[in-house]
């Protein structure tokens, strides 16, 4: 039976897509780790500052986490293809702030504050989503399961503040600019989504033999989950409700 499960253990016995895998996941983590630190350093706010050295500081970890995983499997990281690359294809339809953006050492103001906070609630909430998901099916492997345990905990905290922090700004008076912001950012992320889902498959599909229909399939659910998400998801993506933790990101 074709599933999500059956998939990701097909991926996770075939030593190159399981590196593939890992890969994607590790710079992925490892990226948003260093977006966070030159966020945090440029952040005026040194309470808000210093939640987001934390939360960059999770996100290297993370991966690190990938890698070390790598390395127990005797594999070394190797490049991410463009077309997978999800937060690099995030940051060409302006999605959070560029890394031209980052690189110069100016204060950020508040247009880019929110834009900081929009972009890490929408990519949060898939983040939580992926994470847990990957739980579901390696939930019983002892070598992923632990790490990924660790990492699901940290998105907890990580969706926890985006949503504090927003809430927070937005009974200061910008709840509408964050309103506009949060549904266009999240209809973009789950187009962002979608093509990475499909280039995920192509690239499975070459490491590991699929055949046509297979491929066809899995390139149909997400086709299909792309349709539901645009239609209905986007709203959860987009709302913002009390924090399951309240100052996840505290000291």
């Amino acid at each position: 039976m074709l599933s999500t499960r059956s998939v990701f253990q097909e991926i996770r016995r075939d030593p190159r897509a399981f590196q593939l895998l890992l890969s994607i996941a590790a710079k992925g983590e490892t990226q948003g780790g260093w977006e966070n630190e030159r966020i945090a350093a440029l952040t005026p706010d040194p309470v808000l500052a210093r939640k987001v050295r934390r939360h960059g500081a999770d996100e290297t970890k993370h991966g690190l986490m990938f890698a070390k995983l790598l390395r127990k499997a005797g594999l070394d990281e190797v490049p991410v293809p463009a077309d997978a690359d999800y937060c690099m294809l995030l940051e060409r339809r302006g999605i959070g702030l560029p890394h031209g953006r980052l690189g110069r050492d100016e204060p950020l103001g508040l247009e880019e504050i929110l834009q900081y906070l929009v972009h890490s609630k929408v990519t949060e909430e898939r983040a939580f989503d992926e994470v847990n998901r990957l739980l579901r099916v390696f939930g019983g492997d002892a070598e992923l399961a632990p790490s990924l345990r660790v990492i699901a905990e940290d998105e907890t905290n990580h969706l926890a503040y985006a949503h504090e922090e927003l809430l927070r700004l937005s009974g200061q008076g910008h709840g509408d600019r964050i309103a506009r912001m949060l549904k266009s950012y999240a209809l973009a992320e789950i187009r962002v989504y979608r093509d990475v889902g499909l280039a995920f498959v192509r690239h499975m599909a070459a490491l590991l033999g699929w055949s046509g229909p297979k491929q066809w399939l899995l390139k149909l659910g997400v086709s299909a989950a792309y349709i539901l998400e645009r239609t209905l998801v986007w709203r959860r993506l987009a709302a913002l409700r009390p924090p399951l933790r309240s100052n996840a990101m505290g000291s």
